[in-house]
């Protein structure tokens, strides 16, 4: 099966101390590479108000990993994700295809943009030989 991309974010409980999450951080990247994956990017965005309260909590501290990966990975860390008290919400997005689609629409839109340029650049040759038979 081919690796794919996923983004993680989850939502710790604010009342969790620093430390606590660090090793939560660190178990997840475990557990992804023990199943067989691997961590692209881990950035731990800290603490942020909810967009609406959860557990009677108005703020939590958020965590985003990038991970490559069959899936495996994924199934297991959702599966621990749902039984830690710590983990208030999270959330996974499979991204590789969405970056496929962008790069493909920013090579069109490249390539539209190098054939105006290429016809503007002609139209004005036109415009100069005409000028210069005219004269």
């Amino acid at each position: 099966m081919a690796n794919r991309v996923y983004e993680v974010m989850y939502i710790v409980d604010p009342d969790t101390s620093a430390e606590r999450v660090a090793k939560l951080n660190e178990a997840v990247g475990n557990v992804v590479e023990k199943e067989g994956g691997k961590v692209l990017k881990m950035e731990d965005m800290g603490r942020r108000p909810l967009a609406y309260p959860i557990e009677k909590k108005t703020e939590g501290h958020y965590v985003l990993f990038e991970i490559e990966g069959t899936g495996k990975e994924i199934a297991e860390l959702e599966r621990r994700m749902r039984v830690n008290d710590m983990i208030i919400r999270y959330i996974t997005i499979r991204v590789d295809e969405d970056r496929k689609r962008a790069e493909k629409l920013r090579n069109k839109r490249e390539k539209r943009q190098a054939n105006r340029s290429r016809f503007r650049t002609t139209a004005e040759e036109v415009a100069e030989g005409s000028a210069e038979a005219a004269a």
